[in-house]
């Protein structure tokens, strides 16, 4: 796609989606999914996507903590919980679509009088 083009036959069997923007948080668990037969060291996920090594190795370590990648220094692999995985698909989907649609909130813009300052 750098091309700035594409086959016709990719693009007529495309999901309507497949083309968006993606974050490399998703890229990450797509690619992780998409190999669910391998677990990866954080640098060749790194390499086969393009990104920063240290960059994936934070974003993979707190997708641990949300329970949606397994590790085993160095290895890392998508769930096997295929519902906690979707689930959080799809609330990322929600939030991303309430974002479009109705901006991206900001604190201060929330901020009221009776709110108390955290230190």
């Amino acid at each position: 796609m750098s091309s700035g083009s594409i086959d016709i036959d990719v693009f007529e069997n495309a999901d309507a989606d497949e083309f968006e923007e993606r974050t490399d948080t998703e890229r990450i668990v797509l690619f992780l999914d998409d190999h669910e037969d391998r677990a990866w060291k954080a640098a060749r996920i790194a390499e086969r996507l393009g990104l920063d090594t240290d960059a994936v190795s934070a974003i993979l370590s707190r997708l641990k903590e949300r329970g949606l990648v397994r590790h085993k220094p160095p290895y890392w692999a998508i769930t096997d919980d295929k519902e906690r995985l979707h689930a959080a698909y799809r609330l990322h989907r929600y939030h991303e679509s309430a974002t479009e649609q109705y901006g991206a909130e900001r604190l201060e813009d929330l901020r009221t009088d009776q709110m108390e300052e955290v230190q």
